[in-house]
């Protein structure tokens, strides 16, 4: 609905990536979000194709994916299932069926195939022309040929633009710079961690038999290669093992030279080569036919492979770039997610994988991005398993006690740049090999975990937590800011530590928070490992939006936070303190400050395992001593120290849920079974309040229900159609075994008529259909007590 919007280019149309892009289009991602957004992008192609004024070149030949092994075939039924939650055309057909389809392939050594009859390409530059003009018509000039010199901020928020061609004031920028995003990013102080990448690929010389027809287009992951029709050739390209970053070093951010417009990088033979050799294995005819031309172009990557969307740190100043060669396919989605977004302050959808937030103050380390970056480009085509760990850049952010998890066997797993235990292998030897989960669950699994999950339940276990973000909150103002922005009371006594939900306008969910009041004018907040940048970046923007005179700062890598948890944490604490941590005189979501082991320390009684005890947050420097006084008293009590897999299958079992999958900015708190923090009726109010009122109002149409398979070996991975009766109810959100209950566990949001503990479900994994119920949290606990 905005019209008072002006594009700069510093060039013309399409003259960065558009130019020299492929124009594939393939929608099923592994991200629901994404898979609706490049949706979305065909349904738009489709108009604009057949209003015929200003068509994209839209073509709708469908999609193969090939399996060459097994394990791609495994991945190609998964992706199957997830078709099913989106109404997706997507089929698993037989070699034969697909070489029908692109006769042109070899299928030695082809498993499997899916096809997708919605998929297809479309010309970049003219899709670009067609959403220009659309544009024009609703009154958005375009400047080409306007280089941007600078971005005005004020008080943390965006001002103005500086041009050569003279300076525009605004109350919003979009950057949508593709790969020249981070240069214009840095104008405003900001870091965008997207680099730039050479990504070839080839047109052929017309060889196409007559009457062939339209082509699908078609990817064989195993060999890192696709396919596309090109008139009569077509195009191949694919994702090498030695990819080439451009202007990027490990000492320097991007530099794209001034007058790189609308050109290539020369062709790289050499590193060709893998992938024109695997292009001839699987279509024999590459290897006869002749090359028109080798096309090598720079393309904007970022180090997880996902975009890089929605406002950023100052104020007003958004971010849609970072597209990692998917711009094409997803630039409707994109479009419509972004306006959106700064239209009405919330994008009406789950982008947290995409939103510019997650990437912490470690992505300022042009080193850390390249080698990430370059990783992500490399591995492109891999399969994606659970809890498989990247290894570029590591280690990085380490607790203090890092070496003693390293010397006692851990095995560690990187979160938002930190080193956290997943767990120590010697538990093994103590655990149970015969409950390793059936099929990709089973991959990056180990005994250990239920050893460390059954110690922390019937004794005692210790998580070493540092890694949690820590935001410290001051001010005279800090309490009526934190209510203002919590939909729980938190500005209560000095000591109390309050569990609540932060909300968007809508009375989404923007964070998941601990709130303890530290003194009167002083708040500490704790959020998740990788939450940091996302929550204190919302924080700010809602004081500056109110006017809030506060201090908000992260001191995440401060302190340390260890996690004493279990029927028998009492027995440990109080031999190290003099102070009385009976239950009596330290209740639980109370927090005060002791001394342990003649340490100074903030204990908190709070607990995400289910079971008594508390965090005790310590000085850096104290961290290491806390930790060994703890073991070493414990010892004779059951004491073990565990990792995050174990706290993982402790939470599902109390039905505590994790921020980014079971609540999102796209789920209210009553649909969550949060409705117990919300406190209308708190004097003054809070952000979402109103919005609240209303969903109460008209009810909710689903609300988020534990399943228990009937099947423990069959754990889910995320994001699998949930089945009641006949019909796809809804998809997982998180999962996992559940030790102490012997059952795998899981959650989803069910329609609220089937959110009644014992309604019959089924979940698809891998193509099997595996029968579960609705289970009772509540029950549950108790039996696992």
């Amino acid at each position: 609905g905005e019209t008072d919007v002006l594009l700069v280019d510093r060039a013309e149309l399409t003259s960065g990536s558009t130019f020299h892009s492929a124009g594939l289009v393939g929608q099923l991602r592994a991200d629901p979000t994404l898979t609706e957004m490049n949706m979305y992008s065909v349904q738009l192609y489709r108009q604009l194709q057949q209003q015929g004024e200003h068509p994209p070149g839209w073509v709708e030949s469908g999609s193969l994916k090939l399996a060459s092994s097994s394990q791609r075939l495994e991945e190609i039924r998964r992706q199957v299932s997830w078709a099913r939650t989106f109404d997706l055309p997507l089929h698993e057909i037989s070699v034969s069926e697909a070489q029908e389809r692109f006769p042109l392939f070899d299928p030695t050594g082809v498993v499997g195939a899916a096809y997708l009859e919605s998929d297809g390409h479309v010309d970049p530059a003219q899709l670009c022309y067609s959403l220009a003009a659309a544009a024009r018509a609703a009154g958005v000039r375009i400047a080409t040929g306007t280089r941007l010199v600078g971005i005005d901020v004020q008080a943390g928020r965006v001002s103005g633009v500086r041009t050569d061609r003279g300076d525009i004031e605004c109350e919003v920028v979009v950057d949508c710079g593709g790969m020249y995003a981070a240069e214009i990013a840095r104008h405003a102080g900001v870091r965008v961690p997207i680099v730039p990448m050479a990504h070839q690929y080839v047109v052929t010389e017309p060889f196409l038999p007559r009457g062939i027809g339209q082509l699908p287009s078609l990817r064989d992951p195993d060999l890192l290669v696709y396919f596309r029709q090109e008139v009569d050739g077509l195009v191949m390209g694919g994702y090498e093992r030695s990819a080439a970053p451009w202007t990027a070093t490990h000492e320097s951010y991007d530099a794209i030279p001034r007058d790189f417009n609308a050109r290539l990088l020369p062709p790289d033979w050499p590193r060709f080569e893998e992938i024109a050799g695997n292009a001839a294995v699987r279509v024999p005819a590459m290897e006869e036919i002749g090359i028109r031309t080798l096309i090598n172009g720079p393309e904007g990557f970022t180090p997880d492979n996902e975009f890089c969307l929605g406002e950023t740190e100052i104020a007003g100043f958004f971010l849609a770039a970072g597209f990692c060669a998917h711009g094409i396919a997803g630039a409707g989605g994109i479009g419509r997610v972004m306006a959106q977004w700064i239209a009405s302050g919330e994008p009406g959808a789950d982008l947290w994988h995409m939103d510019i937030r997650r990437f912490g103050p470690i992505y300022e380390s042009p080193g850390y991005t390249l080698d990430r970056t370059v990783e992500t480009y490399e591995t492109y085509y891999d399969i994606g398993y659970p809890h498989e760990q990247r290894k570029a850049g590591r280690p990085l952010l380490t607790s203090p006690i890092y070496d003693w998890h390293a010397e006692h066997g851990a095995c560690f797993a990187e979160r938002a740049g930190w080193e956290r235990v997943d767990y120590y292998g010697p538990h093994a030897e103590a655990g149970d090999e015969s409950l390793r989960p059936l099929g990709w669950a089973g991959r990056h699994w180990s005994a250990a975990i239920g050893v460390e999950h059954n110690a922390t339940r019937s004794a005692v276990g210790l998580f070493d937590e540092s890694s949690f973000a820590k935001i410290e909150v001051r001010g005279d103002r800090a309490g009526s800011f934190l209510d203002w922005v919590c939909d729980n009371a938190v500005a209560r006594g000095v000591g109390v530590v309050t569990y609540t939900q932060a909300l968007n306008a809508v009375g989404g969910i923007e964070a998941d928070l601990t709130v303890t009041r530290c003194a009167d004018d002083e708040f500490l907040v704790v959020t998740g490992t990788a939450s940091a940048t996302h929550d204190l970046t919302w924080l700010r923007h809602q004081a500056m939006a109110c006017g809030a005179d506060v201090l908000l700062r992260d001191i995440s890598q401060e302190l340390v936070c260890f996690a004493l948890w279990g029927p028998r944490a009492h027995d440990v604490l109080s031999r190290l303190t003099p102070t009385d941590v009976s239950a009596e005189a330290f209740p639980f979501m109370t927090s005060r400050r002791l001394a342990v082991a003649g340490l100074p320390v903030r204990a908190s009684a709070v607990s995400f395992s289910g079971e008594p005890g508390w965090e005790l947050y310590a000085g850096r420097d104290e961290g290491l001593a806390l930790w060994t006084a703890l073991m070493e008293t414990g010892s004779d009590v059951g004491l073990v120290a565990c990792g995050y897999r174990a706290l993982d299958s402790l939470r599902l079992e109390r039905g505590y849920r994790v921020w980014g999958s079971d609540i999102t900015p796209a789920t209210n708190p009553y649909e969550a079974g949060l409705g117990f923090c919300v406190k209308l009726d708190k004097p003054g109010g809070f952000l979402g309040a109103e919005a609240l009122r209303e969903i109460r109002a008209r009810g909710n149409p689903r609300r988020l229900c534990l399943l228990a398979l009937d099947d423990p070996r069959q754990v889910v991975l995320g994001a699998e159609p949930v089945r009641v009766s006949d019909r796809i109810a809804g998809r997982i959100t998180s999962g996992g075994y559940g030790y102490s209950a012997d059952r795998s566990l899981a959650y989803a949001y069910l329609p609220t008529a089937d959110a009644v503990p014992g309604t019959d479900v089924s979940v698809d994994l891998f193509g099997t259909w595996v029968a579960g119920s609705v289970a009772d949290v509540k029950a549950l606990a108790r039996s696992t007590t």
